[in-house]
């Protein structure tokens, strides 16, 4: 049988919390983005992301405070936005730095993601969240900073998360084959897209009404099968 190689893990639903995201991340962002894009409207990175923002709804000439509408807007709407997601990483920041939540993760995430590495499986991130607000999550867990386990962050940058390419792209960059590459999420669609680029796929189904799709179920990270991550790795 082969060895899984890798593990290309998803965030919400999968190793976090949905009721942290939406309850916790999503409220802040929207509480203190307004000030914050006010604030930085002329640093270049920012300036560049409120520019990809005129583009997306397609008003060259809207104002700060209609690009903050429309980006409150899409925060209430779960938009996959890659302008919205690098900016509410620079304001979620401020948050766990200074202390005002921590990121959550499941009790069985920090000890199975510290076992595959033992056992010698690469471990990356594939999320919808900007790489930084990932980064910041996971270093600023309830479990401490787990950044170390991971060797690289992707987010919507590479790709949307339900598209084959977007996985057969990340296949490329970290130079395993997709046979060899397992990836974890709670939504179909995305697992789809992933097993349709030729990778390993188990949907975590930690609540009641998450719809079940054709791949293997795992209530949480204890009980994914030994028969797709052996007992023992690849060294």
């Amino acid at each position: 049988m082969t060895r899984i190689k890798a593990i290309v893990t998803d965030i919400e639903g999968t190793t976090t919390s949905i009721e942290f995201v939406h309850k916790v991340l999503f409220p802040y962002a929207a509480s203190a983005l307004p000030d914050y894009v006010r604030a930085h409207q002329d640093n270049p990175v920012v300036a560049e992301l409120l520019a990809d923002v005129r583009a997306q709804v397609d008003e060259p000439d809207a104002d700060v405070e209609r690009l903050i509408e429309v980006l409150l807007e899409w925060i209430a709407a779960d938009r996959k936005v890659t302008a919205l997601k690098a900016l509410q990483g620079f304001v979620w920041e401020y948050g766990y730095e200074s202390g005002a939540f921590t990121g959550h993760v499941y009790p069985d995430t920090t000890p199975n993601l510290r076992k595959w590495r033992d056992m010698g499986i690469a471990l990356y991130v594939y999320s919808s969240g900007s790489a930084r607000a990932q980064q910041l999550l996971f270093g600023h867990s309830d479990a401490g900073d787990l950044r170390p386990l991971f060797s690289a962050y992707f987010d919507t940058a590479i790709g949307g998360k339900r598209e084959v390419t977007s996985y057969l792209a990340i296949c490329e960059q970290i130079g395993v084959a997709a046979a060899d590459i397992l990836f974890l999420s709670d939504v179909v669609e995305e697992l789809d897209a992933a097993a349709n680029a030729g990778m390993k796929t188990v949907q975590l189904v930690r609540d009641e009404n998450v719809p079940v799709g054709r791949h293997p179920v795992a209530p949480n990270f204890d009980k994914i099968p030994h028969c797709v991550i052996p007992a023992t790795g690849t060294r």
